[in-house]
């Protein structure tokens, strides 16, 4: 009897290795061999779970959206007041460093938003995404009455996104600031929007 294959296994793994390959080479170009690279499996593997390497990398996009935004919700729960919340999902959205595969990959594949309707819909969904976060305890701060908001609590969770974004796009580019720093401008930000200090009291990993 012919040994069943862990094709869901494979399939994961062979997202982790496309997405490694995207981070390090970018996705003009891409090829099985450089999935392969990456993995413990061969470029024959690579070709046999994924004839259309477009589906390979559609994939690794809708993973590193889903594993992004839990892992951000993650760091808002576990915040104990809203002060907290929102500083660790600050933190959450910055890049860890400049070597960070995630970020880099997500950098990657959102170029492709203009040129493909699928990747389209997956950066606009996590551009809702993260909003939602930031509105969430943006409202659970004004309930609490822990929040004095200077904008309307929507305008601010959508300035707050565009401020992580264009920080972590400049970051990733060699602009001479490091997470801190970013961290620190948007919390500076944060604080005007929301009339409340923000003081960070563990830094989310």
């Amino acid at each position: 009897m012919a040994r069943p294959k862990n094709q869901a296994g494979r399939r994961a793994q062979l997202v982790q290795a496309a997405k490694q390959a995207i981070a390090q080479r970018g996705l003009n170009g891409l090829r099985t061999i450089d999935v392969a690279a990456h993995s413990e499996l061969g470029a024959g593997s690579v070709a046999y779970y994924y004839p259309d390497l477009g589906d390979l990398v559609r994939e690794v996009h809708e993973d590193a959206v889903s594993r992004f935004y839990w892992n951000r919700r993650e760091q808002g729960i576990a915040g104990e007041t809203p002060e907290a919340k929102l500083a660790r999902i600050i933190r959450s959205g910055i890049p860890h460093s400049r070597d960070d595969v995630d970020f880099q990959a997500l950098n990657e594949l959102h170029t492709h938003a203009h040129r493909d309707t699928f990747h389209a819909g997956l950066m606009a969904e996590l551009y809702r995404l993260e909003v939602s976060l930031y509105a969430a305890v943006l409202n659970e701060g004004v309930d609490s009455g822990a929040f004095t908001m200077t904008l309307p609590v929507e305008t601010a969770a959508s300035n707050l996104v565009a401020l992580e974004d264009a920080y972590g796009l400049h970051f990733m580019g060699g602009t001479p600031l490091d997470a801190d720093d970013i961290f620190r401008l948007i919390v500076a930000n944060a604080e005007v929007l929301t009339g409340c200090r923000l003081v960070e009291t563990t830094t989310a990993q």
